[in-house]
């Protein structure tokens, strides 16, 4: 304990020693709570904080004669760093009273209220002269920071919201088409109906697409519905994302045969004279040995295209999935005695028939399943 006591305190003052005050107010004051009769760590908590505050008022009188509107985020910051200091020793109350650290709470809200201010004027002009998502999501991100320097102005965080909801990029998930057979849709303005599409895919899981996109994506500008949902919803949709496999190849049984001959010469005749005298008598016998190594190749593609809601193409791509099937075993001709133990063994392996039509496309839409969430979100994450 001794030990750990001294190098703590060794470690704040080295941090005070170079000129790291706020750190070593936070670790001198963190060790206090433990024991708060060092005399070494009292010493350096007084004077860290000291010089701490010195600091940070040097640059508060510095930023205090700047002009332009930059200044109070910045005069919010300092005041908030000394608040950091002051709230890491009130947690003692030993250190509190040792150190008497001032409270800079009113500082806060007086200049968190003025660089809140700020942002918010700056997302205003951004929404009066957005004409695309870009401008938009700059706007979002004004109103996004004035909201975490008034967290509880409704008007800035009605403003957050409808920001948001103009620079988010709308993408709807259509319905797979298995069969290569486009959905038919119209247009009315920037307004889809989806009404006449083909519903009757169940492989891909609409829902459990849309799901798994939105957790993918790393995007928070762009958000995924179901077909479903944009109807339901009235979605003006941005984006379309179609799907169909425009290639679902079931493999033919493919079979590559070699063949051995293995010889053994076996006892054919056998006389016995006395219980210790036997005279065997030995053929060779033959037997061929057929290998089969039977497989089956089979191959999906899936296409996926989207396109805006003007019908422009804007990205596709063609993602495939394979399923290999094969199996090994052997056959015989000739004489069963030529065998050997393991040829035997091999016989007896139980003959695996290859799996049905539904089982490979299950496997290979598997496959693609998750190519395509990985490909569609490394899209929409640069997007």
């Amino acid at each position: 304990m001794a030990v750990i006591v001294f190098a703590s305190c060794k470690s704040a003052s080295k941090l005070y020693e170079k000129g790291n005050y706020d750190e070593a107010v936070t670790l001198a004051a963190k060790k206090l709570q433990k024991d708060p009769n060092d005399a070494k760590l009292q010493g350096v908590i007084k004077d860290a904080y000291r010089f701490a505050v010195n600091d940070h008022e040097s640059r508060i009188r510095n930023i205090s004669e700047t002009s332009g509107d930059g200044k109070w985020e910045q005069l919010y910051n300092e005041y908030a760093s000394l608040q950091t200091l002051y709230n890491a020793i009130y947690r003692s109350p030993s250190v509190y009273d040792l150190v008497k650290p001032t409270d800079y709470s009113s500082y806060l809200i007086t200049y968190g209220e003025k660089a809140a201010d700020v942002h918010y004027q700056r997302g205003l002009d951004w929404m009066a002269h957005a004409v695309n998502k870009t401008e938009y999501r700059n706007a979002y991100r004004e109103f996004q920071a004035a909201s975490r320097l008034k967290p509880n102005d409704t008007d800035i965080n009605d403003k957050l919201h409808v920001s948001y909801e103009a620079a988010l990029t709308k993408v709807v998930v259509l319905p797979v088409d298995d069969y290569d057979r486009y959905g038919t849709f119209r247009s009315v303005g920037s307004q889809l109906s989806y009404n006449n599409y083909n519903y009757g895919n169940a492989s891909f899981d609409e829902n459990n697409l849309v799901q798994r996109l939105r957790n993918y994506s790393a995007n928070e500008f762009v958000k995924f519905y179901t077909s479903w949902d944009a109807e339901r919803m009235d979605i003006n949709a941005d984006e379309i994302l179609e799907m169909h496999f425009s290639r679902m190849n079931i493999g033919g049984l493919q079979d590559q045969t070699t063949s051995r001959d293995v010889y053994k010469d076996v006892v054919v005749k056998e006389t016995v004279y006395k219980p210790d005298s036997v005279v065997r008598e030995y053929a060779k016998v033959h037997a061929k040995i057929i290998t089969t190594k039977r497989s089956m190749l089979s191959e999906g593609i899936l296409s996926v295209n989207i396109r805006d809601n003007n019908g422009h193409w804007l990205w596709n791509d063609n993602i495939r999935g394979d399923h290999n099937w094969n199996v090994e075993f052997i056959t015989y001709t000739g004489d069963e005695r030529a065998l050997s133990d393991t040829d035997k063994q091999l016989l007896n392996h139980q003959y695996q028939n290859a799996p049905d039509q539904s089982e490979v496309i299950r496997c290979i839409k598997e496959n693609i399943y998750n190519d395509f969430l990985s490909r569609v979100s490394n899209y929409y994450s640069h997007f």
